[in-house]
């Protein structure tokens, strides 16, 4: 047994003798299923805490050849598992088990602000080039400082593949944030090293973050990515599920209620392609339904029910600094974001713009993003929606946020909400005074067309985004609606809301608009309860008196 070539079976012992171990071993079935195969590269990233490195030594002790480990996984649910046929072979729990040399890396180690990557990398290979020299001593090494050769020469000998677990693969991401030609460099590394090569049975990669991204490409795109975002077939093994909770909350006396209320939320499901689960598709004609988790962080379990207290626990992990250094970044409209989800709401955000590190945003929606890999944030798959999973998290972003410089990003929202009320209650003075309060504070001072009035409404309903979907130039077959919010379905007894738009003209001349293009027509659905809401912005309103308004409202019932 070496200390990087078939690490054995010892840490994976250890968490199974802890006194709390949630058994996630069935997860190895599915890994067996993807072996020697095109998707036999596997990325999982997940928040601090997690479970990442146990799984890491679980998968070490299962495939090591050295480890002796079928008494250990005989007690675990894999040897439940029923076998998996896949094409015309049938895969068994125990298929497996022993059959590989493992390299484990966890690259921590190795990586930090005071080493350049390439001695980290060099320092890497020497030490498991001498586990495999030490492993196999009569190969006729070609360069015993290339790790890469080194591991070629041996399978040239004898023919046996590798399954390589690195753990903490994105370190160089956290450790050396600027580095982008060290990290250029070892991306090439684990490209050269893995990439096409038929040593390779199994490789398996696990961080907090995704694959990095060079614009649209990756030096890694042969990996499959199981994420926050995407965590597919390992959906369920990404967290503690429900019925686990359960379980250790009857076990140990706890209160379900409150562990689920402090450290539930975290939504995902196991969507993506379809398992080969071929007698169900021969039977229907269809893949499996995807079916949903809400998973609770693995850590704050575990303490809340050994210590009987519940509180946050999140604090011990190593990004709790992080929160409000990204939560701060100056970008339009980001502070509003983070006041509107600790006020319950929930945010559609595009994370394709996403690079995948912790230094390259271009707005709002990549901060965001990153927030779910940390665990700050919750995401829906379904409607690509943000949020805050519980209380435990809340508590971290109130922390974040107590400094004087949050306190307009919550008035702005306070004063959404508040125009948002005097709008259902048809108080067409309020409105337009709210809305003057609020386009002072927009930052957008000139309102030089409608197209910028539209943009500082959107920011003054922005509360609207709680309880509405926004459409912006809905086609109303006569017209467009200038703005369209219409109510979400756990809402049904709030008005959808008709708005139109005047620059520089009037209220009146906005409502006639309405009514004379029939635009509730559209809104059939919601005929009934629509209200129809017509503002004009007028920027040459002289300021005669403390009293004077550039806006004007009319509200009026369809």
């Amino acid at each position: 047994m070496g200390a990087y070539l078939n690490p054995g079976n010892k840490s994976f012992q250890i968490a199974v003798n802890s006194k709390i171990y949630v058994d996630k071993s069935e997860m190895i079935q599915y890994l067996n299923t993807v072996l020697n195969t095109q998707q036999r590269f596997v990325s999982v990233s997940r928040p601090r805490r997690f479970g990442k490195t146990m799984a890491a030594d679980m998968i070490c002790a299962y495939y090591d050849r050295g480890a002796d480990s079928r008494e250990l996984f005989s007690k675990r649910k894999l040897a439940e598992c029923q076998s998996v046929l896949i094409e015309d072979k049938e895969i068994s729990w125990d298929e497996y088990l022993g059959e590989y040399d493992v390299i484990r890396l966890v690259m921590t180690k190795f990586f930090n602000d005071k080493t350049t990557v390439s001695k980290a990398l060099a320092k890497m290979q020497k030490l498991v080039v001498r586990d495999i020299k030490e492993e196999y001593p009569n190969i006729d090494y070609f360069d015993e400082d290339d790790l890469i050769q080194t591991i070629e020469d041996v399978y040239s000998a004898n023919g046996r593949q590798l399954v390589i677990v690195i753990d903490e693969w994105d370190a160089v991401f956290r450790e050396r944030k600027n580095d982008k030609e060290g990290q250029k460099e070892y991306l090439d590394f684990l490209r050269d090293l893995l990439k096409d090569n038929r040593y390779i049975a199994l490789a398996y990669m696990t961080g907090i973050l995704p694959i990095k991204k060079y614009g649209k490409h990756s030096a890694l795109n042969m990996f499959t990515e199981y994420s926050m975002m995407f965590p597919r077939q390992m959906a369920r093994f990404t967290g503690f599920t429900e019925e686990e909770v359960r379980n250790l909350c009857n076990r140990y006396g706890r209160d379900y209620r409150a562990v689920s209320d402090w450290y539930d939320g975290y939504e995902v499901s196991d969507i993506m392609p379809p398992d080969p689960d071929y007698e169900e598709l021969r039977a229907t004609g269809k893949s499996p339904e995807a079916v949903r988790y809400s998973l609770y962080s693995p850590l704050s379990v575990v303490e809340a029910i050994t210590t009987g207290i519940i509180k946050d626990y999140w604090n011990k992990t190593e990004t709790y600094e992080a929160l409000s250094e990204f939560i701060e970044m100056d970008y339009d409209g980001l502070k509003e974001a983070v006041a509107f989800l600790m006020n319950g709401g929930r945010l559609v955000i595009d994370t394709s713009t996403y690079q995948n590190d912790m230094t390259t945003f271009h707005g709002r929606d990549d901060v965001l993003s990153l927030l779910i890999h940390l665990g700050y944030l919750g995401y829906d798959d379904k409607k690509s929606e943000v949020f805050i999973p519980n209380r435990e998290i809340l508590d971290e972003f109130k922390s974040s946020t107590r400094g004087t410089a949050w306190k307009p990003a919550f008035r702005t929202l306070h004063l959404s909400q508040e125009i948002l009320k005097a709008t259902w209650e048809k108080d067409e003075e309020t409105v337009a005074e709210l809305l003057e309060e609020a386009h002072n504070r927009a930052g957008n001072k000139t309102y030089n067309d409608e197209s910028a009035l539209s943009y500082a409404v959107q920011l003054a309903y922005y509360a609207a985004q709680m309880y509405y979907t926004t459409i912006l130039e809905l086609d109303s077959g006569k017209g467009y609606v200038d703005i369209a919010y219409l109510p979400a379905p756990k809402y049904p007894a709030i008005p959808a809301l008709v708005v139109e738009l005047k620059y520089n003209q009037s209220a009146d001349t906005a409502m006639s608009q309405i009514r004379r293009q029939k635009y509730p027509e559209r809104l059939i659905h919601y005929k009934g309860n629509i209200l129809l809401v017509a503002i004009n912005y007028d920027k040459e309103l002289p300021n005669t008196s403390p009293e004077f308004k550039h806006h004007k409202c009319v509200i009026e019932e369809a």
